[in-house]
Order: C-alpha cells, then sequence, then structure tokens
C-alpha cells in the first residue's frame, strides 16, 4: 500500500464531537471525553479550534496521548492485515468535536501516512459552533 495520489484508500480517519449527534459508523470508536484534558474548560482555548496552535500543544502535551497515537496506529496495521477488502474506518470523538478528537486525529493521519498508508481525514464536527455546558 502506498499514500500516493491515486492509490486506494486504506484509512479513513472521522474525528466528532458526541454531543452533535451518534458517533459514525466505524471499524475503531476510540472516546476521549473522560480521559484527556478538555481544551474547552480553559476560557481562553474554549473558542479556539484544533486549527489553533495552543489547542493542539494543549491536547498533545496531555499525559497519555502519544501512547494511545500509537497503540491506534498499531491497531488499525493489524486491521489491514485481515482478509477483508475496503478501508479501515477509525472515529474518534470528544464532546463538542473541536479540540481533542481533531487533534487526535490529524497526527493519527500523520503517523498512518509515515507508514505509507493511504488516509482520508475528515472533521465532522470542527467547525461547529461551541457547545455551551
Amino acid at each position: 500500500m502506498t499514500g500516493q495520489p491515486g492509490s486506494a484508500i486504506s484509512v479513513e480517519i472521522v474525528s466528532f464531537g458526541y454531543l452533535h449527534g451518534e458517533p459514525p459508523a466505524a471499524h475503531l470508536t476510540i472516546d476521549l471525553r473522560h480521559h484527556f484534558k478538555d481544551p474547552h474548560v480553559s476560557p481562553e482555548l474554549r473558542y479556539m479550534t484544533a486549527h489553533d496552535e495552543p489547542v493542539r500543544t494543549t491536547v498533545l502535551a496531555t499525559p497519555g496521548i502519544a501512547e494511545l497515537l500509537e497503540a491506534t496506529a498499531h491497531a488499525v496495521v493489524a486491521f489491514l492485515s485481515g482478509p477483508s477488502a475496503g478501508p479501515v474506518v477509525v472515529a474518534d470523538g470528544c464532546a463538542g468535536g473541536r479540540h481533542r478528537a481533531p487533534v487526535f486525529a490529524q497526527h493519527l493521519a500523520t503517523r498512518l501516512r509515515r507508514e505509507g498508508l493511504s488516509v482520508t481525514l475528515h472533521h465532522r464536527d470542527l467547525d461547529k459552533p461551541v457547545v455551551e455546558r
């Protein structure tokens, strides 16, 4: 498998927010809500998104994130080694889909592309309004 243009899609990654609806159908669903710091609780980060460096830095500095990224990448490779055809779908969610999930998804995509995999990435709820809670 290669990550070259025109190659078949090996992996689809979708980030989402549980507060915006049901998780998308996926082979692997990663729930980031309860185990990882939520940038939403910081007033200075609340209205930012994964597009903003302070959010990315905060999420990636959370203990356990690097290990979960690596474990998820290994799980994707294991799914791809099976006999089934078609892409492996990974959905990762947080509360609102603006902070933790899209940062995790972007870094997972980068990690898998380094393996030579073809990856599509979609942020379902990144551009939706902040959910006030």
